[in-house]
C-alpha cells in the first residue's frame, strides 16, 4: 500500500487564441500522445492579452496507465532526464516544460503544423487514493498516506532515472 505509482500525466499546450493555430496544436498533441485532446476555454476576459471569456485558448490531454508511462519516458528524454528541485510540489507531483515538440526523439518538422511548446504535469499517488475522489462516501486521505516531496523526488530518481538538481 505504501508503493508510489504514476497516477496520471497531463499535457497542456496554451496557445492563447483559437482558430487555425489551436487546431494545429491539437493535431500535434494527438500525434504525440495517441489520444484526442480536449479544448480549454478562457475563464475570464483579459483585455491586455486580447482574450475573451469563453474563447478557446488551449488544448490538453490526460493520460493514464501504459500510455502515461510511455509518454512520460519520451518527454523525459526530450528534457535530457534532468529536472529542477523546484519542479516538485509538497505532494510529490512534478511538472516541467518542453519548449518545442521537436525535442521529442523521432519527431520531424512539418511546415504545415509549425512548432508548439507544452507543459507536462505528473501526478504521483498510492493505492487507496480513489477514496477521496469516489462519488459514493468520499473521505479524506490522512497526511501519512499522501506522497511527500522527498518521496516524489526519490521516486523520480529511482524509477524514472531522472537527475534532480
Amino acid at each position: 500500500m505504501r508503493r508510489i505509482r504514476l497516477g496520471k500525466v497531463v499535457v497542456n499546450s496554451s496557445i492563447g487564441e483559437g482558430g487555425a493555430r489551436l487546431d494545429r496544436a491539437a493535431k500535434i498533441l494527438e500525434q504525440l500522445t495517441g489520444q484526442k485532446p480536449s479544448v480549454r476555454r478562457a475563464k475570464k476576459t483579459i483585455k491586455s492579452f486580447g482574450i475573451r471569456k469563453g474563447e478557446p485558448i488551449a488544448v490538453m490531454v490526460t493520460l493514464r496507465g501504459k500510455r502515461a508511462e510511455e509518454f512520460l519516458q519520451r518527454s523525459l528524454d526530450a528534457v535530457g532526464r534532468r529536472l529542477s528541485g523546484d519542479s516538485f510540489d509538497e505532494f510529490g507531483n512534478f511538472a516541467f516544460g518542453i519548449r518545442e515538440h521537436l525535442e521529442f526523439p523521432g519527431t520531424r518538422y512539418d511546415p504545415e503544423l509549425g512548432i508548439i511548446g507544452m507543459d507536462v504535469i505528473v501526478h504521483l499517488c498510492r493505492a487507496g487514493g480513489r477514496v477521496a475522489k469516489r462519488r459514493l462516501r468520499p473521505s479524506r486521505i490522512p497526511r501519512s498516506a499522501r506522497v511527500t516531496r522527498e518521496e516524489g523526488i526519490e521516486f523520480a530518481r529511482s524509477s524514472l532515472g531522472v537527475t534532480v538538481e
